[in-house]
């Protein structure tokens, strides 16, 4: 079993590209490597490597899984920005929702690799996934992403090399139509590393409600969402309305670092010690170009976030 652990987080990026939640994927990944276990006396090194073998089985639970399954979007996939005011609309289910994945759960240690693969599991890359039908989806994963050959991956679907190379490029032509209104559209590039200094003025301006503070550090035409509501935001002014009209509802609150997911820094966010929503802060240069607020406590324990917390108080409370 030690054997098949090693290549958990590379199937569990793999498996999370494909479904768009960290949790369908953790359980995805749960299942390849139960079923793994159990034929590994049906296993055949001469027919194929254990990687290739264990990416076949990955692939068909995340296609099971996909069947009859609506895509996953963002709230900005959905329609246009809305306005500020109380009107938030209702909820949509979960599984409506790409939901926020840990990186150390599917990025590798090695920085050569991370600065790569990190752009592959943003948000919007992920999002715009969700646009391809589960098998286009696999091939440009497993082609563009993952760098496997066309033939390896027609092994792996049991497919040809043209069936492959012909899905590919409808893949890649269906990305480039999906509207890029936010973040990356396409097979991503390099990203760059977080001013750490502006997530310090971010965090310290979110607990104390500085609204001015805080809608300083935005690029212009920053976005502001809230998921599981399709209600979102673009631009400062807007932002800022929204914030000073809502009568402080997050005043008082405590952000603990969550590390980063999808390549953005991520915060849990507690309101009178107790989990509210987990808080994804995409930046790009000296701003912050847009915030994901996830309404969901139940994503704490998937980044390591305590139910509780009482941190020492902020100077002047």
């Amino acid at each position: 079993m030690e054997e098949l652990e090693r290549h958990r987080a590379e199937l569990t990026g793999y498996c999370y590209r494909m479904l768009g939640s960290g949790f369908e994927a953790e359980d995805a990944v749960q299942e390849t490597l139960v079923k793994a276990w159990r034929g590994l006396d049906r296993y055949d090194p001469d027919r194929a490597p254990l990687r290739s073998w264990l990416f076949h089985i990955a692939t068909n639970v995340c296609l099971d899984m996909l069947r009859g399954a609506q895509r996953r979007a963002r709230a900005m996939d959905l329609g246009p920005a809305g306005s500020p005011g109380p009107d938030l609309g209702p909820p949509l289910p979960g599984q409506a929702w790409i939901t926020p994945i840990p990186d150390r759960r599917v990025l590798p240690s090695d920085p050569a690799e991370l600065a790569v693969e990190r752009e592959t599991v943003r948000l919007a890359f992920v999002a715009a996934l969700q646009h391809l039908p589960p098998r286009q989806r696999a091939v440009l994963i497993l082609r563009d992403v993952l760098r496997w050959s066309a033939a390896e991956v027609a092994e792996l679907l049991e497919g040809s090399v043209a069936s492959v190379n012909s899905a590919l490029q409808r893949a890649r032509a269906t990305l480039s139509e999906v509207p890029a209104r936010d973040g990356l559209s396409g097979v991503p590039g390099h990203g760059g590393e977080v001013d750490r200094r502006l997530l310090a003025r971010y965090v310290d301006a979110f607990e104390r409600y500085d609204v001015s503070g805080l809608v300083a550090l935005l690029h212009e035409d920053a976005t502001m969402s809230m998921p599981p509501f399709a209600w979102w935001l673009r631009g400062r002014e807007d932002i800022r309305k929204a914030m000073l009209a809502a009568d402080a509802p997050c005043g008082g609150s405590r952000l603990v670092p969550a590390g980063t997911a999808n390549g953005s820094p991520a915060f849990g966010q507690y309101l009178g010690g107790e989990p509210f929503a987990l808080l994804v802060v995409e930046v790009s240069g000296d701003r912050v170009s847009g915030t994901t607020t996830y309404l969901d406590p139940r994503l704490f324990p998937l980044f390591g976030l305590p139910m509780s917390f009482a941190g020492p108080p902020r100077i002047g409370e």
